[in-house]
């Protein structure tokens, strides 16, 4: 699972450079979110801009990301392309998460 992570003050952006989050790779992926967040700042957004596919094990791997941070702590996401959109909405999870157009627009709302 590739991802890459960076810090600007007390957030951590977190993107997924794969195409599909799906069960051959759910696993892999809830690991290594929850070793890359383990000490990240308060507000982790995840950039999902990459991603052409996820499915039911994709979601609950960023669900069981989400519930693995303390309560203090926030995940936003950021960037969906229009499937992955489609599937956060017809599963009502877009009302869970904090779903931003862009990874620039979910970094502009954590700094006000």
């Amino acid at each position: 699972m590739e991802m890459s992570v960076r810090t600007e003050g007390d957030i951590c952006i977190v993107t997924v450079q794969e195409q599909r989050i799906d069960a051959p790779v759910a696993v892999a992926f809830k690991d290594a979110l929850r070793t890359q967040t383990a000490v990240a700042p308060p507000q982790v957004i995840l950039n999902l801009s990459e991603v052409d596919f996820i499915d039911s094990s994709g979601l609950g791997a960023i669900v069981a990301a989400m519930k693995n941070l303390a309560p203090e702590r926030t995940l936003h996401l950021a960037g969906l392309t229009p499937m992955v959109d489609k599937v956060f909405r017809l599963t009502r999870m877009d009302s869970v998460f904090q779903i931003f157009p862009t990874l620039e627009d979910a970094v502009d709302a954590q700094r006000v």
